[in-house]
């Protein structure tokens, strides 16, 4: 193993605690970067607080989208932050239901806190006594009410895995649909003449009353496409617990459910969902998707999917569920060609944005603009709450011409 550099004092300690506190966070450290940390501030060295901090910036954090997440546990860790956590534990019920200008830095500020808790200990008695923050929360909401309606990237690691327990209690109700087929039914409308002829030869050729017939009903597939680029990573884990429920409901109104991922390639998860324990088949998704956090090709994706697996999944109607933001990397012209033939294959296309979760939400991306015209409904996938009013997207009527007028 290799040795740590020598640092003064118990500097190379902190820097190893910091490092575990950005993964308990969410910011993925590995080793070497903890040892290039400690390197890189023994050579740069501990003068002012600025260079300090951009020098572990730049040896700890690889992706744009972990700065705020690594600005918020820097600023926690290198302070006293014990007093700090008491004022946040004691505000927390009311800053639930404030808003924010930037969601970004409050959803790390909340990952940045969790993870200092975790590792927080007893004081031990001989440590100053601290000012002590009262508060009145009376007119705060009920912690079930903020977390269904809370966005899933603002939730803090305890808050999103009691979002994941209510996700697994939602169901997904389908109707089934009529086919060409019938069966003898007793409240039927059509008279069922072979029926009639078999009970008059066994009655020596008298005619019995006359027995009727009803279509017969299947249940409706749902196949599921979500991108798993990096600006969806924190949706598309939610999306994960979602698609595991339906494919494990115990009175599913669902046939077949696929689920697939897009992200730099097309990945067919159906077989790893299939899997009883949830953290047993979300490791076999991430096994079977290598690109998880990656850039996004949505027309090439829906390339495969229509070349590969679209006349045995959709051969029989039906429905798919589109969960993307719509941020294409490449080309609008495969992306139009690909997403209309999906369109006109299935029997319904609806399309799941979290970025609906914005007021002021408006088609200007040109993936968005290409997509939207050919879908059925549009809805958005960021809480607890979209996904229970999901059922009524299902039954609502197709809302196309709507979005061509809008474009």
């Amino acid at each position: 193993m290799q040795a740590l550099p020598d640092t003064e004092g118990k500097l190379a300690e902190n820097i190893i605690h910091f490092a575990r506190a950005l993964r308990k966070a969410g910011v993925n450290v590995g080793p070497a970067q903890v040892l290039s940390a400690i390197e890189a501030v023994q050579t740069a060295g501990f003068t002012r607080r600025e260079d300090f901090y951009n020098t572990l910036k730049a040896t700890l954090v690889c992706r744009p989208e972990q700065f705020q997440t690594f600005h918020q546990v820097f600023t926690l860790f290198w302070r006293d932050p014990e007093f700090l956590q008491k004022m946040v534990r004691s505000m927390l019920p009311l800053l639930q239901t404030m808003g924010s200008d930037a969601p970004e830095a409050k959803a790390a500020q909340r990952r940045a806190e969790d993870a200092l808790e975790e590792g927080k200990h007893e004081a031990p008695d001989d440590m100053p006594e601290r000012d002590v923050l009262e508060m009145d929360a009376q007119m705060s909401l009920s912690q079930t009410e903020v977390l269904r309606s809370l966005d899933f990237e603002q939730m803090s690691n305890a808050e999103q895995a009691a979002a994941v327990a209510a996700i697994s209690k939602l169901t997904l109700p389908a109707k089934p649909v009529k086919t060409r087929r019938t069966t003898p039914s007793h409240i039927g409308r059509q008279p069922d003449v072979r029926a009639l002829l078999r009970n008059a030869l066994k009655s020596g050729g008298e005619f019995g009353p006359l027995p009727k017939k009803a279509l017969r009903t299947r249940p409706l597939n749902l196949v599921v496409l979500c991108d798993i680029s990096g600006s969806m990573a924190t949706y598309a884990r939610m999306m994960m617990h979602f698609l595991h429920t339906l494919v494990w409901a115990p009175h599913s109104d669902w046939g077949h459910v696929h689920g697939f991922t897009m992200g730099t390639q097309l990945t067919n998860i159906t077989r790893a969902l299939h899997r009883r324990d949830v953290d047993d088949a979300l490791k076999a998704v991430g096994h079977d998707a290598p690109d998880w956090q990656g850039g996004t090709r949505l027309g090439d994706a829906l390339h495969a999917f229509n070349r590969d697996y679209s006349r045995r999944v959709l051969g029989q109607g039906a429905v798919v569920l589109l969960i993307t933001d719509g941020l294409e990397t490449g080309g609008t012209e495969m992306l139009r060609k690909e997403a209309e033939r999906l369109s006109l294959s299935c029997k319904r296309l609806v399309w799941l944005n979290p970025l609906l979760r914005f007021d002021g939400f408006a088609p200007k991306a040109a993936g968005v603009r290409t997509l939207l015209p050919l879908v059925d409904s549009f809805h958005a996938c960021h809480n607890v709450d979209s996904l229970a009013e999901l059922s009524k997207a299902l039954g609502a009527p197709s809302q196309k011409s709507e979005f061509i007028a809008q474009l």
